[in-house]
């Protein structure tokens, strides 16, 4: 296919992406932010108070990069997830079938649309933090390359998910029963050493608990894992990722059934 056809059409899709989270602004950048700054109030103050320091940092310097990585998380998995499956929904999802774009176009436009709005909450959330807390990008490459492959990572989940979706329920069941846990053990909100040496083990197979811990590392300089290892696992993931989005639409499962 053309690639200056299929540009037009990735850039196409994300600017429709971004004038949809812009557009609902009160429904896509407000309630992340208000329940930030309740988890800020709740854990960080209050209840941060009682806790002190870990690793060395005030509680509430410690959970900030923990919850803004996971603002990150959920709002890119949740655009694309919602958009996709409206797409579906809403049946337009055949005018970009038969339009003269591959399939990887429409996936890659997709999901920048969710890694820019993940983006957009979580600079959202950091300035919140800061009116909390102080924070030092201690290595800022880190930082924002851990935030991108993060982002990357669950916009394909949520591509996915709403490849399989056939009802708005659908979209719902995984952020609830999956994404949800695996956010609030991934060491939001606590250091892995405080566990038993079982409870670390079982907790080294949470692929969330690597992100935020490298986040952490680019702001703080601590992480419990290895920042190369994190680094592997995003990869890998947003490689497997891809490619399964990319099967899933050349076979049409989901679409043309």
């Amino acid at each position: 296919m053309n690639l200056a056809l299929n540009i037009v059409a990735m850039k196409t899709i994300v600017r429709k992406e971004m004038v949809r989270v812009l557009r609902i602004w009160i429904q896509t950048v407000v309630p992340p932010a208000i329940t930030m700054t309740l988890y800020f109030i709740i854990f960080g103050n209050l209840i941060g108070r009682r806790i002190g320091t870990m690793d060395g940092f005030d509680y509430m310097q410690y959970i900030a990069p923990g919850l803004i990585m996971m603002s990150v998380i959920t709002n890119s998995y949740g655009n694309v997830v919602s958009s996709f499956f409206g797409a579906k929904f809403g049946r337009h999802l055949e005018e970009m079938l038969v339009a003269p774009m591959s399939n990887a176009t429409i996936i890659i436009g997709h999901v920048a649309g969710g890694v820019l709005r993940g983006v957009l909450v979580g600079l959202l959330v950091t300035i919140i933090a800061l009116f909390f807390t102080k924070l030092e990008v201690r290595h800022p490459f880190i930082t924002i390359s851990i935030v991108l492959l993060s982002s990357v990572v669950f916009a394909l989940a949520g591509f996915i998910n709403a490849v399989f979706a056939k009802k708005f329920d659908d979209i719902s069941i995984v952020p609830t029963f999956v994404l949800t846990p695996l956010t609030y053990l991934g060491g939001v909100f606590y250091s892995i050493s405080l566990l038993p040496e079982f409870w670390q083990r079982v907790s080294l197979a949470n692929p969330i608990l690597y992100m935020v811990n490298a986040f952490r590392y680019g702001i703080l300089g601590t992480s419990d894992i290895s920042i190369e290892i994190a680094y592997a696992i995003l990869l890998v993931f947003v490689v497997v990722l891809f490619l399964a989005c990319l099967q899933l639409m050349n076979r049409g499962i989901g679409i043309r059934e």
